[in-house]
């Protein structure tokens, strides 16, 4: 544990950052050091799982209150495993109930089962797609790192052929009660047992596979669904993919973010895809059919003629499909006026004749800017 960095250094903030600020931290680490845009990269791998497993810690409520109070203690995995014990989940694993040592202390109080079932915690991973991958809908397959039941133990942590006994010491309880006089009487506080820590099971031969833990950690290749819409930074979960549970509990499940990569020429505002579309000073004059570009490929669009620099139009249903609901949203071409430069002398005549044959109708924003400064300066 010595080794290893704060987790908020890990993701570039402050201790009393909201969970947004985690997550936004999160999402910009993870898509810089993700393996698909740094190939080949080692360095930017390890960072890449530590940057997960810091966010793993401080994106869950309960994990993040236990490292902000035991650091790395709090979390670890090793903390607590060994020969009847459960090796990983730190503090969770052993069942520890701080509330109900507490209201023990002062008088009695609910005492969890250390052996009822116990959900898994989820994992969270990411993948990278491109812009039209997630207009269009796409699969993936991730890697992911996660507890599953020891197959040679069958999640029981006890050699093949044995099983784990009732601790002889809290009877199975998981926790052990101490009494103590003092001024105000007898007190009588609970803590966990430190003969099963706090599981209530002893394992006198455990497994070697999974040195009496009852789970490993392996690597699964997950298919993912990505619906077509999706966003970038929206996250999917995937139920039951996650780590696996304790005592027969379901596993938890497998959260994907999901990062889009940037388009050369689409830009996304909400469920529209905006375009910069140049046109020539002559096109957007006299109008033209130009070729523009969609999500479903080229197509031809004629421009009308008078068209002004910034004119906004809209294809509609040409944008991103509505994440499980109906429609589109559209695409929304934004025509950029290109003045010409460079122009030589014959080029120069051209234009200058072109501009004595036009007249104040021909400009209606310059008539009314020049109106505008005759009544707020007067007419010299």
């Amino acid at each position: 544990m010595a080794d290893k960095r704060d987790y908020y250094e890990v993701l570039g903030i402050s201790k009393g950052a909201s969970d947004d600020e985690i997550k936004k931290a999160y999402r910009k680490a993870a898509q810089k050091y993700h393996p698909d845009l740094n190939p080949g990269d080692k360095e930017a791998e390890e960072h890449f799982k530590e940057v997960n497993e810091a966010y793993e810690v401080l994106g869950d409520k309960d994990k993040k209150a236990r490292y902000d109070q035991f650091g790395h203690a709090g979390v670890d995995p090793n903390f607590g495993g060994g020969a009847g014990g459960y090796g990983y989940g730190g503090f969770d694993g052993m069942d520890i109930d701080l509330g109900d040592i507490f209201s023990s202390f002062f008088g009695g109080g609910r005492r969890s089962n250390p052996n009822a079932p116990r959900q898994g915690s989820d994992v969270n991973t990411s993948t990278v797609i491109d812009f039209i991958e997630s207009a269009k809908g796409c699969k993936k397959t991730v890697d992911v790192r996660v507890v599953e039941n020891c197959h040679e133990c069958h999640g029981s942590g006890a050699a093949p052929g044995t099983s784990p006994k009732t601790c002889p010491t809290c009877n199975g309880r998981g926790q052990v009660t101490t009494q103590r006089r003092t001024p105000f009487g007898v007190m009588q506080t609970q803590s966990p047992c430190s003969s099963c820590q706090g599981t209530g099971k002893v394992i006198d031969n455990p497994c070697r596979k999974c040195n009496g833990t009852g789970h490993v950690k392996n690597t699964q290749k997950v298919g993912i669904n990505i619906p077509a819409g999706i966003d970038d930074g929206q996250i999917i979960s995937i139920r039951g993919k996650g780590n696996a549970g304790k005592n027969g509990g379901p596993a938890g499940d497998l959260n994907v973010q999901v990062n889009v990569r940037a388009h050369p020429i689409f830009t996304r505002k909400g469920y529209d895809i905006w375009v910069d579309v140049p046109l020539t000073y002559a096109a957007a004059a006299l109008g033209a059919t130009i070729t523009i570009p969609t999500i479903d490929g080229k197509q031809d669009y004629i421009v009308k003629d008078g068209t002004q620099p910034n004119d906004i139009i809209r294809l509609k249903g040409k944008g991103f499909p509505y994440v499980n609901g109906r429609g589109c949203g559209d695409e929304v071409l934004n025509f950029i006026v290109e003045v010409p430069k460079g122009l030589n002398a014959e080029q120069k005549k051209k234009l200058k004749e072109f501009e004595e044959t036009t007249s104040e109708s021909n400009y209606k924003g310059r008539k009314a800017f020049y109106e505008k400064v005759k009544k707020a300066f007067g007419k010299d």
